[in-house]
């Protein structure tokens, strides 16, 4: 299968390359400098640039592109870019995928839990509506981008991704050093709902939908959402560390600005869609991730 990556070079997308590669794939990735080598197809998504001839012959695409919403402080300016990075990408990629002929079978197009918002107790599947948040309201655009891939016939899979645990990257580089000090205690009260998944089950979930004919919402988040508290406990115990400092929410707010809000909201998402077709977990408990994260990160 020849596979188009956009995002290729982020975390996942280094990870997912390396896996379609592992599996005997043949990997096309976008670029917005000039070309070095046969895999590489130049593009330009600010001005809705990718010619589709240079796509003839793939089976499949993937769609990772975003700045990440956690890098800086949440100026006005950098909320555009949040924005504008995943759905003029998206775009572009759509409409180029829906031009070429023959067309390509699948778009696994990236996504995010936060479209749902801060919920508390309710469990959120693919069917729950979108909730009312910054973030919300960018996931709804965001998907609402690939439209022209779904108009064209394209099975279209949005990949609702949660935390992705992995070391020296994301939200758990950040929170895994702390973790080690003795500090990384609860965010908040801790009692907020994280839907988390391990990079490895993350990238597993892609080349499954590849592979799977599912479309639509698919949440790829642990089927075992937990509390922050008994997600930083079980890093805790993995590390043979305390974890009872907590972070107040006022301190998190001060440092992280806007972004703080949507790391203490309670989002206890369930991957339904993803268990009904079929997928396994390597990591489906938070243990079982904690003690994968400190190998990893140890190595």
């Amino acid at each position: 299968m020849r596979v188009v990556v956009a995002g290729a070079s982020g975390l996942i997308g280094t990870a997912l390359r390396e896996r379609l590669a592992g599996l005997g794939h043949d990997v096309v990735r976008l670029v917005r400098r000039e070309v070095e080598g046969p895999g590489e197809v130049r593009w330009d998504p600010s001005r809705g640039r990718l010619d589709e001839a240079d796509l003839e012959g793939v089976d499949a695409a993937v769609c990772l592109s975003g700045a990440g919403v956690g890098d800086k402080r949440w100026t006005p300016a950098y909320q555009r870019e949040i924005l504008s990075s995943r759905t003029e990408t998206t775009r572009t990629l759509a409409e180029a995928l829906a031009r070429t002929r023959p067309r390509p079978a699948v778009l696994v197009q990236g996504s995010a839990v936060g479209v749902y918002g801060h919920r508390g107790e309710e469990v959120l599947t693919e069917t729950s509506p979108p909730g009312s948040s910054f973030l919300a309201d960018v996931v709804v655009d965001w998907e609402a981008a690939a439209r022209p891939a779904q108009d064209a016939g394209i099975r279209t899979a949005f990949a609702r991704t949660g935390l992705v645990m992995a070391p020296g990257a994301g939200a758990f580089g950040r929170l895994l050093p702390l973790v080690r000090l003795g500090v990384g205690g609860p965010l908040g009260d801790g009692r907020q709902w994280w839907p988390w998944i391990t990079l490895v089950d993350e990238v597993d979930a892609i080349v499954h939908l590849l592979t799977t004919e599912v479309e639509g919402p698919v949440n790829l988040a642990s089927p075992q959402p937990v509390r922050n508290v008994e997600l930083t406990r079980a890093l805790g115990k993995a590390a043979g560390r305390p974890t009872v400092v907590p972070a107040p929410r006022l301190a998190l707010r001060l440092a992280l600005g806007g972004f703080a809000d949507e790391i203490l909201a309670s989002q206890r998402v369930v991957p339904e869609v993803l268990a009904a077709s079929g997928f396994t977990f390597t990591h489906p408990d938070v243990v079982s991730a904690s003690r994968w994260l400190l190998e990893q990160s140890s190595s």
